[in-house]
């Protein structure tokens, strides 16, 4: 779930669904493979529009599988979901936690991480009444026996000790890997939709459009 940086990045780490981003690939793959049967064998109407939906379905699972994450950085945490990207300082963070996702706290509010994901309805629900009060809050207790969602909050909750103890400061001024929600992040989170996203959902559009208005 989780992979390294190297290098001077070493100390970023990103943490994804594997299983998503599988079906992602594993459906991008046939997609582009029924569009080159269609580019063969189709010359009318109909295979223009499927090979469209095609397209349109591939920018999707981009967008929804493929592109979410949550980064650790040395500045704080990157959180990419399917089409706001959020940037959360160290100096912001309160706590991390999962109820039927990984939730970042901070005194802004509760940001809520579309990849990682409790996938046990029974460990959901307790979560649920952990949160309601009906039963004792949890503590890090034994990694081996923890979800692996759990095992990602317990590690950015690490990170948030490492780094508060020993801040950068100064405003973020390079993208690589903090991503560009964090240009000129100080100790706010701060919220944008990535112009990558508003590439590929306006490409996809006009180019379904544009098969539906010319065939």
């Amino acid at each position: 779930m989780a992979e390294g940086g190297d290098g001077a990045r070493s100390a970023t780490v990103t943490h994804a669904s594997t299983g998503s981003r599988v079906l992602a690939i594993v459906w991008i793959v046939i997609a582009v493979l029924l569009l080159v049967d269609l580019v063969l064998r189709g010359t009318d109407r109909t295979a223009w529009i499927a090979g469209s939906v095609l397209l349109v379905t591939i920018a999707g699972v981009h967008l929804a599988w493929l592109r979410p994450r949550v980064v650790s950085t040395p500045r704080g945490i990157r959180m990419v979901n399917p089409v706001r990207e959020i940037f959360v300082p160290w100096s912001a963070v309160v706590w991390v936690d999962v109820v039927d996702v990984l939730r970042v706290h901070t005194a802004e509010g509760v940001y809520r991480s579309w990849p990682l994901r409790e996938t046990k309805r029974s460990k959901v629900r307790e979560n649920l009444r952990r949160e309601s009060g009906y039963l004792d809050p949890g503590d890090d207790g034994d990694p081996t026996t923890m979800r692996p969602v759990e095992l990602v909050a317990r590690e950015l909750r690490q990170d948030a000790e490492r780094y508060k103890a020993r801040p950068l400061s100064g405003p973020i001024k390079e993208i690589d890997e903090e991503g560009p929600a964090a240009l000129g992040a100080e100790d706010r989170p701060q919220t944008m939709v990535p112009l990558e996203v508003i590439v590929i959902g306006v490409a996809a559009v006009v180019q379904f459009l544009a098969v539906l208005l010319l065939t």
